[in-house]
């Protein structure tokens, strides 16, 4: 009778193995490159990156990612459109909303549609990897 113990230990930390997949959705090239240096020097994955609702939309549902950041405002069109339609299609998908628009029927519209949290640009923005490891935390299925 030998220890069959062994294969419990390989899966007791699965969150350190695996960096957490990361979408990009915003209109700012430059706001995407300082977002994905931050998350990479945190052992987070970008995934994918787009600036339309569309091109957002295709992306995320492609790269199937753990969290999307998402800004309210993308090119020729709105974060809203990318939320509800990613949301009906893939529930499981979190949102963190990342945007200059803060105010506070913004942070109402998104959160009322399903995202896990939003932050202001300006002066949240050393929240934003926290704030994504703690959407991409696995909740009760």
């Amino acid at each position: 009778m030998g220890p069959g113990g062994n294969r419990g230990h390989s899966r007791a930390m699965p969150h350190r193995a695996i960096p957490v997949k990361v979408f990009l959705a915003d209109d700012s090239a430059m706001i995407r490159e300082r977002v994905a240096a931050m998350l990479g020097a945190d052992a987070m994955k970008v995934v994918g990156q787009a600036e339309t609702p569309q091109g957002s939309i295709d992306g995320i549902l492609a790269a199937r990612p753990d969290v999307v950041v998402l800004d309210v405002q993308l090119e020729g069109g709105s974060g809203l459109q990318v939320l509800r339609a990613v949301h009906q299609a893939a529930p499981e998908i979190a949102f963190v909303v990342f945007s200059n628009n803060s105010a506070p029927a913004y942070r109402k519209r998104y959160l009322g549609e399903g995202a896990v949290r939003f932050l202001d640009k300006s002066t949240e923005f050393d929240q934003l990897t926290q704030a994504i490891a703690n959407a991409s935390r696995p909740t009760a299925h």
